[in-house]
């Protein structure tokens, strides 16, 4: 158990100039372009050195997220940073044969032109990874772009500082830079970072920052994967058990210390169980996080810019009449918030209204909004008036209700009486959509994402394509194609009526 009182020797990081950038670069497009596709086995080899870095430095890495953050328990570190993603690491380094291989294309054959698919790496992958699971989340796309044969460069987040030094070094350790490279920096090294001329780039981090990296890789034409958040709404029905609903909204929304793109941001209770689903909301956490204030089972915000961030919702909230109730005991309540340790007091808050910061801004903490409904329609009409979440969560049967909330919303993903069960299984493409992102990875959908796939064709027709296309023009031939027009004309007038 993590007490926040070990910390690894402090190690400052400096930016990256862009001529350092770009000089990485090259050495990364010369080794693509010198060496080819690599094979299954080079592949595996590359994944396997890049895991193995990781993990042997697996205890380094939890305590400098335990210092990066304040407090962060080392176990929860291993779980969600390190070890919940070896799985699908392990699908993906399994499925590279069937992947790789060429599609040959039936219908072509048919016609007489043979072809088939080729699965080409796309060159050189950056990845742009975030603060708040930053092994987790960079390592994934990474493995995956080296899958599907790529050099990848990795612009590790410079928030958890001593965590990215440790990572950094450990990639070093077992990686040639030809292969993966992790470049070190704040802002500026982000931005130029974002200027090189990527075969693909991805990102994982907030819409606003989001917009900055496509609209850089847009000046470069440059493929991008953007996987953002938003916020997240929870509906629970009419006959849900309202205590398993709020045993489970309560341990999602806590999840690092509610710093997680998936977690439920706002949930919607039938106006009639309102204060029964607040009431057991604050029993679970109370039991959950005894003595909130001074344990060390809590993830802390990760830094003052963030807190400050989180504070000023709730203050906003509460100045302009929303209802706050601290959702822990009132010794620990009135300790926090507390600047020295960025401890927040777990909140509910009730009457929200659009005017309020909290409505549209994607909360990031120990705080979650509860609206009353009606009808059904009127929570998704709400949702529908919003950004698309990048998850949407629904407690309660699979009957006639469920059945239109999925009809008539969109999310990235939806995950029915628990959270973000839709990521976890293996090849079911993982991203969100509008604001809350675009593409996807996870397993086959990774490899695609990273792999452009470019159609070979032969010939073995008497004549050549451009025949229909060149001189001589004729009449016969106009009149031809005319009739084409027609009898089209007449099939589809027949088939709508």
């Amino acid at each position: 158990m993590s007490t926040g009182q070990t910390e690894p020797s402090t190690t400052t990081t400096r930016d990256s100039s862009p001529d350092e950038l770009a000089a990485l670069f090259e050495l990364q497009r010369l080794a693509h372009r010198g060496a080819g596709s690599p094979t299954a086995a080079e592949r595996r080899d590359r994944i396997d050195r890049f895991v193995l870095a990781v993990l042997e430095s697996a205890d380094e890495l939890a305590r400098a997220l335990d210092a990066d953050f304040g407090v962060r328990p080392e176990l929860f570190s291993y779980r969600a940073d390190i070890v919940g993603m070896l799985p699908t690491i392990e699908h993906t380094r399994e499925g590279l044969e069937e992947w790789m291989a060429d599609e040959p294309v039936a219908e072509g054959s048919a016609l007489g032109i043979p072809s088939f698919l080729q699965k080409k790496p796309k060159g050189v992958v950056g990845v742009i990874g975030p603060w708040n699971f930053p092994v987790q989340l960079t390592v994934q796309p990474a493995v995956e772009a080296l899958a599907a044969g790529n050099r990848v460069m990795i612009k590790f987040s410079e928030i958890p500082q001593q965590t990215a030094a440790v990572f950094a070094r450990a990639v070093a350790s077992r990686m040639d830079p030809s292969e993966v490279a992790v470049v070190l920096g704040g802002p500026a090294t982000a931005t130029a970072f974002s200027d090189l001329p990527f075969d693909h780039l991805f990102f994982t981090g907030s819409p606003s920052v989001g917009r900055r990296v496509a609209a850089a890789a847009g000046r470069n034409l440059v493929p991008v994967t953007l996987e953002l958040g938003g916020k997240n709404p929870v509906i629970v029905a009419r006959g849900a058990d309202l205590a398993v609903a709020a045993d489970r909204i309560m341990g999602n929304r806590m999840i690092n210390g509610g710093q997680l793109c998936l977690c439920p941001d706002y949930v919607f209770v039938p106006s009639e169980s309102v204060d029964a689903f607040v009431d057991d909301y604050r029993a679970h956490l109370s039991s959950t996080y005894p003595e909130y204030a001074t344990s060390s089972d809590i993830v802390s915000v990760v830094n003052p810019p963030n807190y400050h961030r989180v504070v000023g919702l709730i203050e906003d909230a509460r100045a302009k009449g929303a209802v706050v109730l601290s959702a822990i005991g009132a010794q620990d309540a009135d300790r926090l918030p507390d600047e020295a340790t960025r401890r927040i007091a777990p909140t509910v808050l009730l009457e929200v209204t659009e005017d309020m910061a909290i409505a549209s801004e994607e909360i990031f903490g120990p705080v979650i909004v509860v609206y009353p409904y009606e009808e059904v329609d009127d929570a998704i009409d709400y949702v529908n008036g919003h950004p698309h979440p990048l998850a949407a969560y629904w407690y309660g049967e699979d009957d006639a209700d469920y059945r239109r909330f999925l009809d008539r919303t969109t999310s990235g993903g939806v995950t029915r009486n628990d959270m973000a069960l839709h990521l976890s299984i293996p090849d079911v493409p993982f991203g969100g959509v509008g604001q809350s992102g675009t593409g996807y990875y996870h397993g086959k959908a990774g490899f695609d994402t990273f792999t452009h796939v470019r159609a070979v064709a032969a010939s073995e027709l008497p004549h050549r394509m451009s025949g229909s296309g060149t001189p001589p023009y004729t009449d016969a031939d106009l009149e031809a194609a005319r009739a084409s027009v027609s009898r089209t004309i007449e099939a589809i007038t027949n088939r709508i009526g």
